[in-house]
């Protein structure tokens, strides 16, 4: 009976993470923008829309392949990606940065060349 209770009254709250963020589109301020937060939803890229809306891990890798790092822009497999993101190339961590990747390229923000070798185009960098 109190499980019950209980049960009902959890499923009766509203859902915290339901709002859709905002768009952040190049040059627009938007008068309140909400940054990402681990574990947001990665939008699909769109002309304009800026790295600023994905999460911090997501970001990261995007700063790394656009060159942030000293990688100038060029492609990278996930092993030296985990590398220059400063994670151990440990099979863990360079599964991780490969969900992450593979996400990216699926929704648009990354170019997959070959399977496994990621590289982000400046337009999608920059934001225009």
């Amino acid at each position: 009976m109190i499980a019950r209770e209980t049960v009902s009254e959890v499923l009766a709250e509203p859902r915290g993470g339901e709002d859709v963020p905002p768009v952040v589109v190049a040059g627009e301020q938007p008068s309140q923008v909400t940054a990402a937060v681990p574990g947001s939803v990665v939008p699909h890229w769109q002309k304009g829309l800026v790295p600023a809306v994905l999460a911090p891990d997501y970001r990261r890798i995007m700063d790394v392949l656009a060159g942030g790092n000293g990688a100038c822009g060029e492609a990278m497999d996930c092993r030296r990606l985990a590398s220059a993101l400063g994670l151990e190339p440990v099979p863990a961590k360079v599964e991780g940065v490969r969900s992450k990747a593979k996400r990216l390229a699926a929704r648009g923000w990354l170019a997959e060349e070959r399977p496994g070798l990621f590289s982000v185009t400046a337009a999608r960098a920059g934001g225009s």
